[in-house]
């Protein structure tokens, strides 16, 4: 018995110290765990929520639910507990938030209890029935960091409608969801955001000039709207941006030149629109950091220009239908060290394929499809072999490859099958001299009048 007594003493000793540090942290306020409780259940009625988590939810909570302690500004005690935290809809097994179920409800509780909420996220929560955005003042406009909402096609309403005085958003990602109508002026008002995110939604009309006031943002996607308009030239105040994603919505003119000053700009997309026949823009070779340019689907026509000097960082350049005519500049094999992806296909291009492309060191794909390029194709087999069917040339009539290229090593890539091969040198059968034909070629009678000299020799 005496062998257990120090096993005995040390369980009795932290259990004491479980007890003094339990009375010592603040517990979750009664109304708000009760508030939890019932918004779980309107998330996912099929979970005994309350007699899996009975305790206090701010110390033993579903993951996803995370709650802080506060305490006054001129105390190091901490006083209160508080839910700050709200996580809903399974991810993965990193985070796996509380799942939810066909018939989950968006509660108005959430949007009235919890005054100290910084971050609200839903994935996949909303997905048949239809949901509506609350038309509501929440508790927490001043305390709220980051609103998510993901692949909720069911939820619908309003951009307006959800947006409210937060004073302390950083991120706005609505992304796949429902959401219609226009975007609010009142969004410049929010000018500490970071990021906003409403790609894959119902949005329409033109983009709100006040966008130029979040100084903060360096994420801005509205792709995949029914936007429509000038893009305005003020975004180019955006200085601070990384990310740009306008595709697939209806902007027509000209892209704007006020982009050239977003020189932090990596990202840049404005595939799929309606901009018009300005070409390519000049100031691209203006805004060294680009690592992502895509500009497919707008028939912007012109040349490819000569802009690639201080674009060496680019690793994708999406080029694919807009219209481009003339030849491919060989500088673009010459600068673009690190692009990863070529795309010029479905254009008008002519003329030769430049051999400084094989000095694409990274790259992994070339499409040059259904364009009118002709002559030789001058790439070496260790480069066509290692890039092997991601270099794409179909399409192009008069473009020819050797045998030797169409079969080294290129995993029988399609592509290359059904370019012709080109024709082999026709070098005529004669005797030269002094770079004059004398008489057409024959071996017998060369041995004959080598076998005359050597008897006269």
């Amino acid at each position: 018995m005496a062998m257990f007594r120090p096993f005995s003493t040390l369980t009795l000793l932290t259990l004491f110290s479980i007890a003094v540090i339990s009375r010592q942290q603040p517990v979750l306020d009664l109304a708000e765990q009760e508030s939890m409780y019932q918004v779980l259940e309107s998330i996912n009625s099929a979970f005994p929520w309350r007699s899996l988590f009975p305790d206090d939810l701010c110390i033993s909570s579903p993951h996803g639910v995370v709650c802080d302690y506060f305490s006054e500004s001129n105390s190091t005690v901490f006083e209160t507990a508080h839910i700050v935290e709200l996580n809903f809809g399974y991810v993965s097994d990193y985070n796996p938030n509380p799942p939810c179920s066909s018939n989950s409800k968006l509660n108005p509780l959430i949007f009235t209890s919890f005054k100290f909420l910084r971050k609200l996220f839903f994935y996949k929560c909303f997905n048949e029935s239809r949901v509506s955005l609350p038309d509501v003042l929440p508790s927490f406009t001043s305390s709220l960091e980051e609103l998510v909402f993901i692949e909720n096609p069911s939820l619908v309403g309003p951009l307006s409608g959800i947006l409210h005085n937060f004073s302390s958003l950083r991120r706005l990602v609505l992304t796949g969801n429902g959401v219609y109508g226009r975007i609010p002026d009142a969004i410049g008002d929010l000018v500490n955001l970071e990021e906003i995110t409403l790609s894959r939604n119902q949005l329409g009309g033109e983009v709100t000039e006040n966008l130029v006031k979040l100084q903060n943002l360096n994420v801005l996607d509205l792709s995949h709207n029914n936007l429509y308009g000038y893009v305005p030239e003020m975004l180019g105040k955006l200085t601070v941006l990384l990310k740009l994603d306008l595709s697939s919505n209806g902007f027509v003119g000209k892209i704007p030149e006020s982009f050239k000053h977003m020189q932090s700009l990596e990202f840049l997309d404005l595939s799929f629109n309606r901009f018009g026949n300005f070409g390519i823009p000049l100031f691209l070779g203006e805004m060294p950091r680009l690592r992502e340019v895509y500009l497919r689907g707008n028939l912007l026509g012109g040349q490819i220009p000569n802009i690639w000097e201080n674009l060496g960082g680019v690793l994708t350049i999406g080029f694919s239908d807009i219209g481009l005519v003339g030849n491919i500049p060989s500088s673009m094999g010459l600068y673009l060290k690190n692009v990863c992806y070529l795309g010029l296909d479905n254009n008008k291009l002519e003329g030769t394929v430049p051999e400084e492309l094989e000095l694409l060191e990274s790259v992994q794909e070339i499409n040059l499809e259904n364009n009118n390029l002709s002559g030789r194709v001058s790439f070496s087999t260790k480069f066509s072999s290692r890039i092997r069917e991601k270099l794409k040339l179909a399409g192009n009539r008069d473009l020819c490859i050797d045998e030797k290229m169409r079969y080294a090593k290129s995993g029988g890539s399609l592509s290359l099958v059904q370019l012709k091969l080109c024709k082999k040198p026709n070098i005529p059968n004669a005797v030269f001299v002094n770079g004059c034909s004398l008489v057409p070629f024959d071996p017998h009678m060369l041995f004959m009048f080598l076998g005359f000299l050597f008897l006269f020799a």
